[in-house]
């Protein structure tokens, strides 16, 4: 889709992985794609190499989702995944077995405000944060010290929420000195659990409209992204188009899948 792998899966199934990878201690990274990163990939081969190195990549986009179907791609009803689809059920999991989560990023003070709040709500699930404002370079004395901590921490989950493609791009770098954990890039996630940005209601997401919700909040910010990085998407969202209408795909249910046989 759009030059880009995706999973089309629903947050139980993200957090069946999850739970399967946290239970192993085995690394796992889940990216998300929506239409900022498609853009930005194409203008950034480095971000393309986080995303091909991700375990998991949902779609963080309704209308995504739409045009998946319309290439004739899949025939279930999915919803766009991302962390405020699947964030009751991940506290519910992490209160319940107590997961260890480390979240870096946010201004100083916002990830401290969340995480009181999430801790009231699920007292066993265990926090530590980080605030996102320090040089990430790779080699700074900075990130030498929040990677030790993040490894004296053993966390189950780690959450790193400085926005794309900066955040991105600092897993990219660090994967490979960080614990054996579940790692998230999971843009503001924290701001929402403080309460220092609103989420869309929950319908808007469902109906492709959060887009709309989000600008109408922060204009200044998310212009670009919403009214114009979309048009330079057209000529590879054509290109599906036509293979899809090639192959005759396009607008038809994929046919279901055979059960195999097994020989005795």
């Amino acid at each position: 889709m759009l030059g880009a792998d995706v999973d089309l899966v629903r947050p139980e199934e993200v957090m069946h992985h999850v739970e399967a990878a946290v239970g192993s201690r085995t690394p796992f990274l889940v990216a998300n794609h929506n239409l900022h990163s498609l853009y930005l990939t194409r203008r950034d081969p480095g971000l393309g190499r986080f995303f091909d190195q991700a375990d998991l990549v949902e779609v963080d986009s309704t209308p995504l989702i739409f045009f998946t179907k319309l290439l004739g791609l899949h025939s279930r009803q999915f919803h766009r995944c991302t962390y405020l689809d699947w964030r009751d059920h991940f506290w519910s999991l992490a209160n319940r077995k107590g997961w260890r989560i480390f979240y870096l990023g946010g201004a100083p003070g916002v990830a401290e405000k969340a995480k009181a709040s999430l801790t009231a709500r699920y007292p066993r699930a265990q926090i530590a944060t980080r605030h996102g404002y320090f040089d990430a370079a790779p080699g700074s004395d900075a990130n030498a010290d929040l990677l030790a901590e993040i490894a004296a921490y053993r966390p189950d989950i780690l959450f790193v929420g400085m926005g794309m493609p900066r955040q991105e791009q600092w897993i990219l770098d660090h994967r490979g000195r960080l614990p054996p954990c579940v790692t998230f890039s999971v843009g503001a996630a924290f701001d929402y659990e403080a309460g220092v940005q609103r989420a869309a209601p929950r319908w808007m997401g469902r109906a492709g409209l959060e887009w709309m919700f989000r600008l109408a909040v922060d204009p200044r910010r998310l212009f670009r992204r919403y009214c114009i990085e979309p048009w330079f998407l057209i000529g590879p969202a054509t290109r599906d188009l036509f293979e899809a209408f090639a192959a005759g795909r396009l607008l038809r249910k994929p046919p279901a899948a055979r059960p195999q046989s097994v020989e005795a």
